[in-house]
């Protein structure tokens, strides 16, 4: 009996233990997660406190500094010339591509390569046995009608006859102008059709290029206005050369620019410029042009336009609309405000 009275106390003081023993381990557990769940929150806090302050809650707090910077400035007026830079290359004044107007064989060719020719010279005859038959023939019938014939017959016979000695004239080709032989494409015996060119004509007395000006530029070109071109052919010094023709179209470019194709006319030329060479130049605006200008910083720009702030005499300042122009290296110009 007390033996087993012995063994039920031992046994309660193990129970007992091992109550003790899980009680402490629940109170184990339960600090460490208060610690952990602590220990995010703290850092919850930490982070969103960061981001909107851009500081530990710790850290002293920065001084404000203003992300808009006053700029005092003044605005001025600057004087200057505008110069329109070319490139291009030379062409005849004048080219004449002699066609044949008649078919036929070449009897005659009159002039070879580098010939100079005067307005009206024959260049080319073709043969024209039929047509001086033609023409033979018509005289002789109009003889005729004369003498026997109604008016209307003879009215009839010179319109004929008018139209057959045209068609003689076109066995010859003329010269239209006073130029040079650039080319010949024709020999004696040769066969031609109607059309067909033969010959080409130049007039190097001048020398004419047809230069792209940009629309905002042509504000400053005018009829008669002197440019200076520069060869690499003619290294002894600049040539001047006259604006000799504004369209009155412009043209739109592929880059979606619209330009004016200006004529520039050199009257005189070296004869080491030929039709073809190419150059670079430039105009110069006559007269000077007055500008004012201000820093494109004292400039706010904003969805709804563009705004400077005016000191005005007594130290205060009003917001003004402005329109403006950048002109690059931080200086604007002031169209409008």
């Amino acid at each position: 009996m007390h033996d087993t009275s012995n063994e039920l106390n031992t046994e309660h003081q193990v129970r007992n233990q091992l109550r003790k023993k899980l009680r402490r381990q629940r109170v184990k557990r339960l600090i460490t997660t208060f610690v952990i769940l602590a220990l995010i929150v703290f850092g919850l806090y930490v982070y969103t406190f960061y981001k909107e302050n851009n500081r530990f809650p710790w850290a002293q707090e920065k001084e404000q500094v203003s992300a808009v910077k006053e700029v005092e400035a003044k605005v001025y007026e600057n004087v200057f010339s505008t110069t329109i830079d070319l490139s291009g290359y030379v062409e005849p004044i004048e080219i004449q591509k002699v066609i044949l107007r008649a078919a036929g064989a070449v009897t005659d060719v009159y002039v070879k390569e580098g010939d100079r020719v005067k307005k009206g010279d024959v260049l080319i005859a073709l043969d024209n046995t039929s047509q001086l038959y033609e023409v033979a023939n018509l005289q002789a019938g109009l003889e005729r009608i004369q003498l026997t014939g109604s008016q209307r017959e003879l009215e009839l016979t010179e319109l004929r006859l008018k139209s057959a000695m045209n068609r003689l004239d076109y066995t010859k080709a003329i010269a239209n102008f006073d130029g040079v032989v650039a080319e010949v494409n024709v020999s004696v015996g040769d066969y031609f059709e109607a059309g067909s060119s033969a010959m080409t004509i130049i007039d190097r007395s001048r020398l004419k290029a047809t230069v792209e000006i940009d629309e905002i530029d042509m504000q400053y070109v005018k009829l008669g206005q002197k440019a200076v071109l520069y060869f690499d052919s003619y290294s002894e010094s600049s040539i001047d050369a006259e604006v000799s023709y504004i369209p009155m179209l412009g043209r739109y470019t592929n880059q979606g620019i619209g330009v004016m194709d200006v004529e520039l006319t050199i009257a005189d030329p070296p004869v080491s410029i030929a039709p073809g060479y190419t150059f670079e130049g430039s105009i110069t605006s006559e007269g000077e042009t007055k500008l004012i200008l201000l820093p494109q910083s004292a400039v706010t720009t904003t969805r709804g336009g563009s705004t400077v702030t005016k000191k005005l005499a007594d130290g205060s300042t009003v917001m003004v609309p402005v329109t403006v122009k950048y002109l690059g290296e931080g200086i604007s110009q002031l169209l409008n405000g």
